[in-house]
């Protein structure tokens, strides 16, 4: 994948570990507000598992991102290193 889209790409990734993180960290309210109310959180603690488990994939989407963006740095620097040794 060319620079310019694995980096639009991560941009991406970003904003969806953050807004994930939103919606986990507000699903635990949640629960938390029904557990302390005594009602049933069965569905709202599914829900959550589900976020956390969507969140664990987005962050691992990131890592692959990150990762693909510092190769694509390194085979840039290869190819100028070797141009400079060649001149």
């Amino acid at each position: 994948m060319e620079r310019a889209m694995v980096e639009k790409h991560l941009q991406q990734a970003r904003e969806h570990v953050a807004l994930g993180g939103q919606h986990i960290a507000r699903q635990r309210e949640i629960v938390a507000e029904m557990t302390d109310r005594g009602v049933d959180a069965t569905e709202a603690i599914r829900l959550l598992v589900n976020f956390e488990e969507s969140q664990v994939m987005h962050l691992a989407h990131l890592d692959r991102l990150n990762a693909e963006l510092l190769a694509l740095r390194g085979e840039r620097e290869t190819s100028i290193s070797r141009t400079t040794a060649a001149s």
